[in-house]
């Protein structure tokens, strides 16, 4: 079983950061499931509802005030290998999932991984033939979370994806 989110965090306050994500996850009647992460400031959750409902739910200005320790919250469709062929194979299928009337953009993040990012970007979306790419207000993001030799790619709609110093500002 493997995480459906991924949540950043201040890696000095990693317990205050857990107490964080457990009760506004409590706040939607979901108990997260933390799964072990090599990485200082990510927490690998797996959750039983939704993560992309969850995220959605907590992902309002209202809520703002309830964030001090954690950044971004990203739901997860699919987990495949870091190598680029396996990556280029699921923005393929992400490709045939895009409406090409809707704005996009991908986000990339990458932890524990040598590969130079521009060039990462231009080969992932190579794959993507939607014109209408949009770097500030997209109605879709494709998310790549590259953690060493493992990735996690989504495609979500804008309020699907947690920012919580956009959310903040």
């Amino acid at each position: 079983m493997e995480a459906n989110l991924i949540v950043t965090y201040d890696p000095a306050h990693a317990g205050k950061a857990g107490e964080e994500v457990k009760s506004l996850l409590e706040t939607q009647n979901e108990k997260p499931e933390f799964m072990k992460s090599d990485v200082d400031g990510l927490f690998l959750i797996r959750t039983k509802k939704s993560p992309k409902e969850l995220t959605k739910s907590l992902n309002s200005k209202k809520n703002a005030k309830k964030f001090s320790y954690t950044y971004h919250w990203i739901p997860v469709d699919k987990w495949t290998t870091s190598k680029i062929e396996d990556m280029k194979k699921v923005m393929k299928e992400l490709d045939g999932k895009m409406d090409p009337e809707e704005s996009w953009k991908m986000e990339l993040g990458k932890r524990h991984f040598e590969a130079k990012t521009t060039d990462l970007i231009l080969k992932l979306t190579e794959n993507i033939d939607k014109p209408k790419v949009d770097l500030k207000n997209p109605q879709k993001i494709v998310k790549v979370e590259i953690i060493g030799k493992k990735a996690g790619i989504s495609l979500l709609d804008a309020s699907e994806f947690l920012d919580v110093p956009k959310l903040k500002a």
